[in-house]
């Protein structure tokens, strides 16, 4: 999200966005997302070489999680790169990276039991995933748009400016909404995690400590990434009023 973001100011600067505004929203938005994924990547490495006591698997976590929850009919993949875990409602598969799959480190049982309350909120109807999910198809269209967008504000004639700057606005707030949506989503899962790994015996207290870090540096990505859109849409609704 925060690419699109820099390159729709990109665009927008040759048209109606002052320099200096652009500057502004560079200085605060590029540092804080790169700080949030410079400390998810550095409590996740960390966090990483520290075996759990139990010597479980991702994967064992995941279905312990699962089976405890009474969920059946969800089944787990690996898929390949880094910290590509994601929970698939539509599918309803919990994908693990290999690392957290087969991993038996901290980071690994609290990235898969993330991804495993992903699938209890979906059994028990958690309202704000059904909420995300529905606005899951106007996201990724927008999204898709929003460069065309961009880039048609770079080459119209400054009388074309307003409505285009409606339409990005409209982009914006889908986006903004969606980020929204998605902090109670992911704070929800990771707490379900936490309380089932100590629950079900998978770690001891004194290990959640690097659970803890782990997902809740995690969480911060999403805060930015919402940060980051939210600025955006009020400049743009702003821009419009002048």
């Amino acid at each position: 999200m925060i690419t699109s973001t820099f390159f729709a100011a990109s665009l927008l600067s040759g048209g109606f966005l002052p320099p200096g505004i652009l500057l502004i929203l560079v200085i605060v938005m590029i540092p804080v997302s790169l700080w949030a994924q410079f400390r998810v990547s550095s409590t996740y490495r960390r966090n990483a070489e520290i075996p759990s006591r139990g010597g479980i698997t991702g994967k064992e976590a995941a279905e312990a999680v699962m089976n405890r929850a009474g969920i059946t009919d969800v089944t787990i993949e690996m898929t390949e790169g880094h910290l590509t875990d994601h929970y698939d409602p539509i599918n309803k598969q919990l994908v693990l990276s290999e690392e957290n799959y087969r991993g038996t480190s901290l980071a690994a049982l609290g990235v898969a039991t993330h991804e495993a309350g992903h699938a209890i909120q979906h059994k028990i109807g958690y309202s704000m995933l059904h909420f995300r999910m529905a606005l899951v198809p106007a996201t990724n269209f927008v999204s898709r748009a929003l460069p065309v967008v961009m880039l048609a504000g770079f080459f119209v004639a400054r009388n074309f400016v307003g409505p285009i700057l409606d339409v990005a606005i409209i982009c914006y707030a889908v986006i903004t909404l969606f980020q929204l949506v998605t902090l109670p989503v992911e704070y929800d899962a990771s707490r379900r995690a936490k309380v089932q790994l100590v629950e079900l015996g998978i770690l001891d207290r004194d290990e959640m400590k690097g659970v803890d870090e782990t997902l809740d540096a995690a969480a911060l990505t999403y805060v930015a990434a919402f940060v980051s859109s939210l600025l955006y849409l009020l400049y743009l609704i702003s821009s419009r009023r002048d």
